[in-house]
């Protein structure tokens, strides 16, 4: 479920144009090269201290061509963690309720997938220990890429700031720089297949150089 800030002028069309490109480039990765990919994320989250003693996480149940949960999700959920994914608002913004298992799905709006449980609310994010996002793309500052929604700035906004936020990304997706508005809400790490984890400097100013 990739969503992020939009943009206007220069920088919204340079980012429509990165968007493009990055999922035409997604659209032609095999299902054995997407299937080879989930695996990996789910392993590199997993190995991580804090999604190994996180309560709670939030994470996204993955559609298309973004880069799988499905496994992490259900891993999370088997080891105890009591794990939270989106509900779509009619408004764009994200309500969260909690994964029960498989049989806990029901299709959502978008084409998207969502769980079967009463919604805990907006601010439900801001109790995860752990909060997985999606994303087309991040830079090296933690810039994220979304389809342009907001729904994850939104979300973003309301979680602390000593929690580990992660966008999965495919290998090449990781890039020197993202066009970046102000709300823009950045993550303080990423997962790529090969990359492994990756985290990044995301308290530098936007003024500054990249590194």
């Amino acid at each position: 479920m990739t969503s992020g800030a939009g943009g206007s002028g220069a920088d919204g069309n340079v980012k429509a144009a990165l968007r493009r490109r990055l999922l035409r480039a997604r659209a032609g990765l095999s299902a054995q090269l997407r299937g080879t990919a989930e695996q990996a994320l789910r392993d590199a989250v997993l190995g991580l201290p804090q999604a190994q003693m996180a309560g709670t996480a939030a994470v996204y149940y993955s559609i298309g061509s973004e880069p799988g949960t499905h496994g992490l999700v259900y891993a999370l959920w088997k080891r105890g963690t009591y794990v939270l994914l989106p509900v779509l608002r009619p408004d764009m913004d994200l309500d969260w309720a909690s994964y029960e298992g498989p049989d806990s799905l029901r299709p959502g709006p978008r084409g998207l997938t969502e769980p079967a449980e009463r919604p805990r609310g907006v601010g439900a994010v801001s109790r995860a220990d752990l909060v997985i996002v999606p994303a087309l793309a991040v830079d090296r500052r933690g810039v994220r890429l979304g389809r342009g929604g907001g729904s994850y700035d939104r979300a973003l906004a309301r979680v602390g700031l000593q929690v580990p936020t992660i966008a999965l990304l495919y290998d090449g997706e990781l890039l020197d720089e993202v066009p970046a508005a102000p709300h823009d809400q950045r993550v303080r790490l990423v997962a790529r297949p090969e990359g492994g984890i990756t985290r990044l400097p995301y308290e530098l100013p936007f003024s500054s150089p990249l590194p």
